[in-house]
């Protein structure tokens, strides 16, 4: 009888699974109100803007490139959309606060094709430059904005909305992770973007067009941040340009966490999503029990570092 094996990637899937498993097990043992269905929707709340973030960034890192200026987009985003609430409706508001994140990202992609410069110097640079462009629209301070519909997306679900289980902007993530992985695996785009990750050179020698790809990548990472940061002002009410400075760091690490390789040509949409699950339960499990932020630090960068020790015995395996 033959022996079923299943692929690597479905492996890696649910080994994440199961350490996510065992997290989760683990605080509801020592705190009996973390495992409860309130508070599982509220993990899902949580996770919900560095979830959205991570699905771009899983697209970048694949073609092995990085994004430190995610946060900064973020920020921007929500600023954006406080501002713009003032004046037009809510929809226009969000379609041009995500759009601006959109933006963002294209102008990385364009100065990391066009100037062949490193994509963290770029996105170093732009991290400090969008940054400062989102405290120069709200004067540096925080932007008052009117209450809409916008700012129900990621909020708790009240005793008659229950059926829903999780709200729009939980459903809405779930809906544009599975787009994004059948995507990446489907797609010739997809092929494209692990194709550049694991051979630049080949692929260019090819015939594939590598500087739109790329450039289409970092869009489409823009893209991702603008919509992490609607989440991030649905939870707020306000823009805000101070929040979310180092959240770039939570993406990255739950994209690594997640199994895809710094290197470039290997990476998970649905391990990304778990990689940030992991941390928010993490996060989550330690304030329940009263841990200092220096020991969730601690612990998160331990993750970090053992995550990328793995890819690396990964890659030397596959090798030689």
């Amino acid at each position: 009888m033959k022996q079923l094996r299943l692929p690597p990637s479905a492996l890696n899937l649910a080994a994440l699974v199961i350490v996510w498993a065992l997290v989760f097990a683990y605080f509801s043992a020592l705190a009996p109100r973390f495992g409860t269905i309130d508070n599982v929707q509220t993990l899902a709340r949580q996770a919900t803007v560095v979830c959205l973030s991570a699905i771009g960034m899983t697209f970048v890192i694949i073609t092995g490139g990085i994004d430190l200026s995610v946060a900064s987009i973020m920020a921007f985003v929500t600023v954006v959309i406080a501002k713009l609430l003032d004046v037009w409706p809510p929809g226009a508001a969000l379609l041009a606060g995500v759009g601006a994140g959109a933006l963002c990202g294209a102008v990385n992609g364009l100065l990391i094709t066009r100037l062949k410069v490193a994509p963290f110097i770029v996105t170093l640079g732009t991290y400090l430059i969008v940054r400062g462009a989102a405290k120069g629209l709200a004067s540096e301070q925080k932007v008052d904005a009117p209450i809409t519909w916008l700012n129900s997306l990621v909020a708790r679900l009240g005793a008659e909305q229950q059926w829903m289980i999780f709200p729009v902007g939980v459903w809405l993530l779930i809906v544009l992770a599975v787009a994004a992985a059948v995507t990446l695996k489907y797609t010739r785009f997809g092929r494209y973007v692990v194709a550049v990750g694991a051979n630049e050179t080949a692929t260019r020698l090819s015939g594939v067009a590598v500087d739109k790809v790329k450039t289409a990548v970092y869009t489409l990472n823009g893209l991702f941040a603008g919509l992490a940061g609607l989440m991030l002002f649905s939870r707020l009410s306000v823009g805000d340009p101070t929040v979310a400075i180092g959240q770039e760091l939570d993406v990255i690490a739950a994209v690594v966490i997640g199994g895809a390789s710094l290197s470039g040509g290997e990476g998970s949409i649905f391990g990304s999503m778990i990689g940030a699950l992991i941390m928010a339960t993490l996060r989550a499990g330690g304030s329940q029990l009263g841990w200092p932020n220096w020991r969730q630090e601690m612990i998160t960068g331990a993750i970090i570092v053992l995550s990328v020790a793995l890819d690396r015995y990964r890659a030397r395996k596959r090798i030689g």
